[in-house]
């Protein structure tokens, strides 16, 4: 099963990448699929690639669904 995140940009790097934030957790990720992109953006990334923007509304509902799910299989 593949899933894509949304992930807070927290840096840019050199050669159209960035560094994100999820959950506490800093990765690198190529930018190289979305313009425009600044830091304090979300993005949803997949396997290492930003694939899109995503509003702050929508990243943090996604988060708070994802967080649910994780205390409910923790609970199970």
């Amino acid at each position: 099963m593949c899933l894509a995140v949304p992930a807070l940009v927290t840096a840019l790097l050199p050669d159209d990448r960035a560094t994100v934030s999820l959950g506490g957790v800093t990765s690198t990720c190529s930018l190289e699929l979305v313009e425009d992109v600044a830091v304090g953006d979300y993005v949803i990334v997949h396997v290492g690639y930003a694939l899109s923007r995503l509003d702050a509304e929508e990243a943090e509902r996604t988060l708070a669904l994802l967080a649910e799910v994780a205390e409910a299989e923790a609970a199970a």
